[in-house]
């Protein structure tokens, strides 16, 4: 008989992202402060007789997402998750991965990671593969900067690439609203963006480091200490390829957001509320400035990938 595994995964904010030139390796250093929300990706994977790997995705109207626009060959990361999975413990075995999203697509919120995250633990529990999770720890810093983070969830400080992980101090609950666009903001293009900036005269520094207001704002568990203190050194760069989102960001600011930022490479913009009902208001504010093509509300910090 079969065997089926269903494993969700949250979706992240960056709160802060400090970004270093990039580096002969072609890699930009980082300094980021990762928080997840209880916007989740879930991965059921059932496992087959052959060798075969298969994705299907679906998506709830309410988000909207087109399904057709996550691919489902071997660049969907929960693809590349399975496989690495298997050659790294010389398994021939295949699976079905059933996709539902609950992240926005090219958004800057890793949905694509929290996949690589579920599909990992689904894929490791759906094929009785005995894998630690600090096995799957490095297998998943080799798919991506945010697939670590996914596992864990939480709040957490990553350093290097951003998959250098520890936990972050942090007390309470945080209340956002995240204002999605149609259109995505390509990654690479953000950070050519920036390189051109940098290029340009725009001062970085060259060892980004952890902001130690924000830090102790987390601590302190006081939204409004912690609103003062977001950053992201992308969203200048996200800001040039989308002017658009400054209206969003405006509209978040009119409805007394107590922080407004670019999530990620963009293109959501992340509002932190006050309260929960301050980030209804917020989101109907922004849906009725009609400047986004979604707006949702969610609460972090989030636990990592989870067996359902």
């Amino acid at each position: 008989m079969s065997r089926s595994v269903t494993v969700r995964a949250p979706g992240k904010i960056n709160l802060q992202l400090a970004v270093g030139p990039v580096g002969d390796d072609g890699y930009h250093p980082l300094a980021t402060v990762f928080q997840a929300v209880d916007l989740y990706e879930t991965v059921t994977a059932t496992d087959r007789e052959d060798d075969e790997i298969t994705v299907t995705v679906e998506a709830p109207r309410t988000l909207g997402i087109d399904p057709a626009s996550v691919p489902t060959d071997a660049s969907n990361l929960a693809v590349k998750a399975a496989l690495a999975l298997r050659e790294s413990y010389g398994l021939d075995l295949g699976v079905d991965l059933h996709i539902v999203k609950g992240v926005p697509v090219a958004g800057g919120m890793a949905g694509g990671s929290a996949d690589a995250a579920a599909a990992l633990v689904a894929c490791a529990e759906a094929w009785g593969a005995a894998v630690s999770r600090t096995e799957l720890d490095e297998i998943a810093a080799g798919l991506g900067a945010d697939v670590p983070f996914s596992l864990h969830g939480h709040t957490a400080v990553g350093l290097g690439r951003g998959s250098d992980l520890s936990p972050a101090m942090s007390r309470g609950q945080f209340h956002w609203v995240l204002a999605t666009q149609s259109d995505g903001l390509s990654t690479p293009a953000v950070y050519g963006r920036f390189d051109d900036q940098v290029a340009g005269g725009a001062v970085v520094d060259d060892d980004p480091r952890i902001s130690e207001e924000l830090m102790g704002a987390l601590m302190s568990g006081d939204p409004r200490r912690v609103g003062a203190a977001l950053s992201n050194d992308l969203q200048a760069a996200a800001l040039n390829l989308a002017p658009h989102l400054t209206r969003v960001m405006d509209a978040a600011r009119e409805a007394e957001a107590l922080g407004v930022i670019v999530s990620g490479s963009g293109p959501t913009v992340a509002a932190l509320a006050r309260s929960r009902q301050h980030a209804l208001a917020i989101a109907a504010h922004i849906g009725a400035e009609d400047v986004a093509h979604t707006v949702l509300t969610a609460s972090g910090p989030a636990p990592g990938a989870t067996i359902l």
